[in-house]
């Protein structure tokens, strides 16, 4: 599965990437009204495509309507108008790569102030210590309500395949809902959802068949998972390297490996273990490990910004790389390495000791830098976090007015 940077790609659907360079899943947070994509992110990722990126994710999309990451996400269930999807599909593939939607669910991790469902696999709430209080209480989900999800999943994707996108990949990653699923320290369920792994992996393995069955054989399926939560007791390595065992049978053509959650923000170079700080590539360690078992191609993501480290990474096994924040700094970055050139920018470090507040800063930040793609302007990493924190809590009040008065019409239940 390695390969020289610039090589391409070979799936199991048939789908062929020009390269091995990926743009990860980044919240966008820049719905338009309706909560569907508009000419902010058609922009954003046109720049993105002309940048040289062999595949673009996008960021997490909802499929369910009452259950968001944010006030201003994208959502795409069987109500949603096709027509924003197609734009934006056509925006991602201009440059000649492919465009995967991420489909996602948040599960318990839902701010407490927005509308809709706080749902979990048990009514174990999110621990923040002092900053706790910024989420919602969850509720245990019903069988029910777990069989809707999984169909709902399936709408997503097939919907996503009709508007022109190349594949999907599944959320499970992060501390989301089917992260929730899979962590030993969130799932306390003593149903069939519950404590071996291969119960609490059944959700996502149920989602991945259904999604499979939903959407044309050339059409893409990727997995995102942690490599580890980096929280005691929690999802590590080994569930890791069986649920990848578990995938393989499914038809899923890539699994992306990150790690951590809100709750220990490994995926931002947060988390308490020291193998994901004060480097780049902070999954690495881990990924070298899981890759030499793995039957499915992998792609890592998490810290990487220089193409020493990109071959490096792709040296060890890894069939892709993923970057996320370095794109939002540098839309060509793809392009400079393939011209020998590097990065002449990075975002400004958030030193925070408050793990928390420095994650939501850290996101914050490179928020801003994708909304000045979106607008046409030029990045500017070295803005403080502090103002880039400001700004989005002053836009996240305006996009929660809205999405609080969309989702009281008829039109946006769910």
């Amino acid at each position: 599965m390695t390969g020289e940077l610039f090589s391409p790609l070979h799936l199991r659907s048939g789908q062929v990437l020009k390269n091995r360079i990926a743009k990860a899943a980044m919240e966008e947070n820049m719905a338009g009204d309706g909560q569907v994509p508009d000419e902010k992110l058609f922009t954003l990722y046109r720049q993105w495509a002309a940048g040289g990126t062999g595949l673009l994710i996008t960021g997490n999309v909802m499929v369910h309507a009452e259950a968001l990451t944010g006030p201003a996400g994208v959502v795409l269930d069987e109500y949603a108008p096709l027509g924003p999807f197609t734009d934006w599909a056509e925006a991602g593939k201009s440059g000649g790569g492919a465009i995967w939607m991420q489909i996602n669910h948040p599960g318990r991790q839902v701010a407490s102030d927005m509308p809709g469902v706080v749902w979990g696999p048990s009514d174990i709430g999110v621990s923040l210590g002092k900053h706790s209080s910024r989420f919602g209480r969850p509720t245990a989900m019903t069988a029910q309500q777990i069989d809707d999800t999984v169909t709902r999943y399936a709408v997503t994707a097939h919907r996503a395949e009709k508007a022109g996108f190349d594949g999907v990949e599944i959320h499970a990653a992060h501390g989301y809902l089917l992260s929730q699923f899979l962590s030993p320290l969130v799932n306390k369920r003593t149903d069939r959802w519950g404590g071996s792994l291969e119960n609490r992996a059944r959700m996502l393995l149920d989602i991945v068949k259904a999604v499979r069955s939903a959407v044309s054989p050339p059409f893409a399926v990727a997995v995102k998972l942690n490599s580890a939560d980096f929280q005691r007791g929690g999802f590590d390595a080994e569930d890791a390297r069986q649920v990848i065992g578990m995938l393989e049978p499914l038809g899923v053509d890539l699994v992306e490996l990150s790690g951590g959650s809100y709750e220990s923000p490994a995926m931002t170079g947060r988390s308490t273990d020291t193998r994901t700080q004060a480097r780049e590539a902070y999954f690495l360690d881990l990924a070298e490990d899981l890759v030499t078992t793995s039957p499915i191609p992998l792609m890592l993501t998490g810290g990487i910004t220089r193409r020493g480290t990109a071959q490096k990474v792709l040296d060890s096994g890894v069939a892709v790389i993923g970057m996320g924040t370095a794109l939002a700094v540098t839309p060509d970055l793809p392009d400079r390495w393939r011209g020998g050139r590097e990065a002449d920018r990075r975002m400004r470090p958030v030193k925070w000791s408050d793990k928390a507040l420095a994650s939501a800063a850290s996101m914050a930040q490179v928020r801003h830098q994708m909304r000045r793609l979106a607008r046409g302007s030029n990045p500017r990493p070295g803005t403080h976090p502090a103002i880039a924190l400001v700004a989005e809590q002053r836009k996240q009040r305006t996009a929660l007015r809205r999405y609080r008065a969309w989702l009281a019409k008829p039109s946006g239940a769910a």
